[in-house]
């Protein structure tokens, strides 16, 4: 799927750049990479099962957002 960023501009679903966010959110963090990596997955099969060809990055982002309250 694309991701329709706050611009309008769209590009591909990147998994790294998902990984590199939590990576960067979590550093100082007691949090495992076992434990982002778990995250990164659910987030990737969340945004697949949806089905749809284009979806918000914000919408992305508060996911991301409720992910990392239930690590931290």
């Amino acid at each position: 799927p694309f991701i329709i960023k706050k611009d309008g501009r769209r590009e591909p679903y990147s998994k790294e750049k998902i990984l590199k966010g939590l990576q960067a959110a979590c550093q100082k963090r007691p949090v495992s990479l076992a434990q982002i990596d778990a995250v990164v997955e659910r987030i990737s099969a969340w945004v697949v099962n949806r089905g749809e060809s284009e979806i918000s990055s914000r919408l992305i982002g508060k996911k991301v957002m409720a992910e990392l309250k239930q690590l931290d």
